[in-house]
């Protein structure tokens, strides 16, 4: 590929100037995680109905995640064609329909296969839609930038329980997967009309870019903080429903009104993370939410009642706080022509772990255990965290802002 031209980049900008940008990005990414969360709190419908196990129910995760390893070959390969905001689009429009179609297959198969669709619909969103806010913002605002966008996972937390509550009333889970696939077709087809930002190439992951970030020590170690969010995050939160119904003994509708209840702190905390990042630095917030993080996760294997709400809460702003300061670290460890690059590859690599290989195991624990040894073994897993982010060496590329 040719070195990109100046005339290729845009000028970076504040925050305040590209906040339109940023919240139709933040929406997207919105709408395209409940694509993926909202089965966690369906999972016991959807278990009812498959006749599968807790086991099986976790491997479904794990395809989901699987697609996700797909970025790493695909995401700038396409983004080098059709630029960041072709890419955009076609990871809406992708997701859309494969959720469409999963409405109504019966074939396990098939279902497998539209899972790997669906994760790799999100794979190749997320590496685009980085580069395009780091390249679009000044460097001196990621934080804030960033921080809207990963609104979407907190705020995906909070009303993918409650969508599931409230519809489950009336809709089987099919219909309402039906329900959601529409309304993500119908904002494809207007971000395909008015969307803006990213009119740049990325770079497709050639094997001389992947030696130079895979031999970056940094790199590796940012993936693997991001993996412990994540298996916090994502991975504790798909198997919550599971978990509060057959080991607490919560009512369905009951146990998902308390997941998303209590995940509204992370709404909260997203935005004044990312603020706070911009001051304090990324390494502080990204060991100290992590620390916090890993011995509430552990709490949450032997709390019951309104203690166990109060975990909950407290869990998931802390961890929520992590990721825009995990995601501008991520961006500074490369020069800035090889941002496209780690976005491509970290991000996979950590969803692999944590929102596939941490549910799968804690289902399979679940099997001949309990949920709740699960869960605590993941926290241990978090646990490891602090010490890694020590280890971590960023680069300054303040004066380099763009792509």
């Amino acid at each position: 590929m040719e070195e990109l031209g100046l005339y290729d980049c845009p000028m970076p900008e504040s925050f305040r100037d590209k906040i339109s940008i940023t919240l139709f990005l933040a929406w997207l990414f919105y709408l395209g995680f409940v694509s993926r969360v909202i089965f966690a709190p369906l999972m016991p419908e959807i278990e009812k109905e498959l006749g599968i196990g807790h086991g099986e129910a976790g491997t479904m995760f794990l395809l989901m995640s699987l697609g996700y390893l797909l970025a790493p070959v695909c995401s700038g390969v396409i983004s080098s064609r059709i630029n960041h905001l072709g890419t955009l689009k076609l990871s809406a429009w992708l997701l859309g329909l494969a959720l469409l179609a999963f409405s109504f297959v019966e074939n396990l198969l098939a279902m497998g296969g539209l899972l790997i669709i669906i994760g790799f619909a999100g794979s190749i969103h997320l590496p685009s839609a980085i580069a395009t806010i780091t390249a679009e913002i000044q460097a001196s605002d990621w934080g804030k930038g960033l921080s809207v966008h990963q609104c979407a996972p907190p705020l995906s937390f909070v009303t993918a329980p409650l969508i599931a509550a409230l519809l489950l009333k009336w809709f089987s889970w099919r219909e309402i997967l039906f329900i959601w696939s529409i309304l993500s077709l119908l904002t494809a087809f207007l971000y395909t009309i008015y969307g803006k930002g990213g009119a740049f190439p990325g770079r497709a992951v050639s094997v001389e870019n992947v030696k130079i970030v895979g031999g970056n020590r940094s790199f590796w170690i940012v993936v693997l903080l991001l993996a412990m969010a994540v298996s916090g995050n994502i991975g504790i939160f798909t198997m919550l429903p599971l978990y509060l119904v057959t080991e607490r003994g919560i009512d369905f509708t009951w146990a998902n009104t308390l997941i998303g209840l209590s995940q509204l702190s992370g709404i909260i905390m997203v935005v004044v993370a990312g603020w706070f990042t911009d001051k304090v630095g990324q390494k502080k917030v990204m060991a100290v939410s992590l620390l916090l993080a890993a011995l509430l996760t552990m709490m949450l294997a032997f709390t019951k009642g309104w203690l166990l709400l109060f975990v909950l809460f407290f869990q998931a702003a802390v961890l929520t706080s992590f990721f825009p300061a995990g995601f501008a670290a991520l961006s500074r460890v490369a020069e800035p022509s090889l941002r496209s690059v780690t976005s491509a590859l970290g991000p996979p690599l950590a969803f692999l772990v944590g929102a596939g290989l941490v549910p799968a195991g804690i289902g399979y624990v679940a099997e001949p255990y309990s949920f709740a040894t699960g869960i605590f073994i993941a926290g241990v897993f978090m646990l490891f965290g602090p010490g890694l982010v020590l280890c971590l060496k960023l680069g300054d590329y303040d004066g380099q802002s763009g792509c």
